[in-house]
């Protein structure tokens, strides 16, 4: 496809042409339009994808002259970098020098701020809490604005800027409304709900093409840090299935909170790696644990941690999803013939990580659903008993249903490990 199917101005066309982009991304392809349209977007793309240009483009295209004294574009991104960054795509586009575009973060005091916009500025680039602050004054009139943009949506969630995006959506309630993100979860949606007006949903996956083999990857979607523990001791609860497993957390203190609300006896079945305290039973090498029949569960920091052998071990499951993807893709990559499940309990703010781990190994997780007898602590998953059932016992500690797992740890039984779990997990 080639940049004339956008239909794009002659002046951003050669734009284009020079920076050296002679097809447009899949998510211009599939967004411009729908822009320049009218219509409201949710654009969901890994990094990387396009979405910048694609709004730029079509920012660019919509308002083609300058001539209001209001702004008629006001695009939220999270912070001064992100800010920067679409100013620069701006700058490298923008072949129409009496547009006027003016940058809003934390970097300028208010006063100056209000009076570059007072002198007149057709697109606005700012961080939502300063455009707020700014609108609040009276000094951001939102009554012109013809596009309202929301850019890296999930970092927006993760900063909790839900308010002021909202309060500055909701009062530019004549203008339309796209929003830009890697992944689109349960949040995003209840953010945007007050002022989408039924957006057209694209979705695009680019991954990378795997040139390694890669273990199996699960994921569940819980709500917090305590449903997942809550969920992490349900699952670990059956000993017959998860006989060997490894549990990564981000740092040793979340390590320790989790050792000691699934230690409950004293019976060595739960160890910590590298324990802060002498007092509680761990080891200092996977290897010993591995060759221990008794000793079924190790929780494991990934702080100052350079790498941990996996292998053999049925079962790797991550509490938290690493920040750093090296450390998440090195150890699911498949080093020998032996197999693993890598079972990932992700939040919603967690998912935009865990799309760009997919996109670097070019492999999607498997999103399993919660079990049908599992209740999330508030209560509000969908997933009810029925009045006539007997409720769960609460399980935020391991009960174990033998007095001690007696079986003989063999590498080999990761493979029946595997097909025990995926026949009880429906």
């Amino acid at each position: 496809m080639s940049l004339e199917k956008l239909k794009l101005s002659k002046p951003l066309n050669a734009a284009m042409l020079e920076l050296g982009f002679l097809t447009p991304k899949e998510i211009q392809s599939k967004t411009i339009s729908r822009i320049l349209g009218g219509q409201d977007v949710v654009a969901v793309a890994p990094l990387g994808a396009g979405k910048t240009t694609a709004y730029v483009l079509a920012t660019l295209m919509k308002l083609k002259y300058a001539f209001e004294e209001a702004p008629r574009a006001l695009i939220l991104v999270p912070d001064t970098e992100h800010m920067e960054e679409v100013l620069n795509q701006f700058n490298l586009l923008n072949r129409n020098k009496t547009m006027r575009i003016l940058g809003i973060d934390h970097n300028d005091t208010i006063a100056n701020q209000m009076n570059l916009i007072t002198d007149g500025v057709d697109i606005i680039v700012a961080v939502p809490d300063r455009a707020r602050a700014l609108y609040l004054k009276l000094a951001l009139n939102t009554n012109k604005i013809q596009l309202f943009i929301i850019d890296d949506a999930q970092l927006m969630i993760k900063k909790g800027l839900q308010l002021p995006i909202t309060e500055l959506a909701n009062s530019a309630y004549k203008s339309q409304h796209l929003l830009f993100t890697e992944v689109l979860h349960d949040k995003i949606e209840k953010m945007m709900a007050p002022f989408m007006k039924m957006p057209a949903i694209i979705e695009i996956d680019e991954l990378e093409e795997s040139t390694t083999e890669i273990q199996e990857m699960l994921l569940y979607k819980l709500p917090d840090f305590k449903n997942k523990l809550y969920f992490l001791a349900y699952l670990l609860s059956d000993d017959e299935v998860f006989d060997k497993v490894l549990v990564f957390v981000e740092n040793r203190l979340t390590a320790q909170k989790v050792y000691k609300a699934l230690m409950v006896k004293d019976n060595g079945e739960v160890a910590i790696y590298n324990p802060l305290f002498a007092d509680d039973f761990g080891f200092s090498d996977v290897e010993e644990f591995k060759q221990d029949e008794s000793c079924r569960i190790l929780i494991v920091a990934s702080e100052r941690l350079d790498t941990l052998d996996c292998d053999g071990i049925p079962f790797v499951i991550h509490l938290e999803v690493p920040e750093q993807l090296n450390i998440f893709t090195d150890r699911v990559l498949k080093k020998d013939e032996q197999e693993s499940n890598f079972i990932t309990l992700a939040t919603d703010i967690e998912l935009a990580t865990v799309k760009r781990i997919e996109q670097a190994l070019g492999k999607k997780m498997v999103v399993l659903d919660l079990p049908e007898n599992f209740t999330l602590k508030d209560g509000s998953n969908k997933n009810k008993r029925k009045d006539n059932e007997e409720p769960i016992e609460a399980q935020s500690d391991i009960q174990a249903k033998k007095a001690k797992n007696t079986k003989t740890y063999n590498y080999s039984a990761g493979q029946k490990a595997k097909m025990t779990f995926k026949n009880k997990k429906g």
